[in-house]
């Protein structure tokens, strides 16, 4: 309860919405292949700034 409204760090923002870009890029394989690719990238995107931030993390 305590960490109710504990802001929440970059990298759970990301890894969020890395999560939901997967999420959308699955459904949408299934209808449209390009827009699949799209969301994918993004998602891509997304996780090279969250292995960048780990790296950051480990080598201060």
């Amino acid at each position: 309860m305590f960490g109710l409204f504990k802001k929440k760090s970059e990298k759970d923002t990301l890894l969020k919405k890395y999560q939901l870009l997967t999420e959308e890029a699955y459904k949408l394989s299934h209808t449209d292949r390009s827009a699949s690719d799209k969301k994918t990238k993004e998602a891509n995107d997304i996780l090279e700034k969250i292995k960048i931030l780990e790296s950051q993390e480990n080598n201060p």
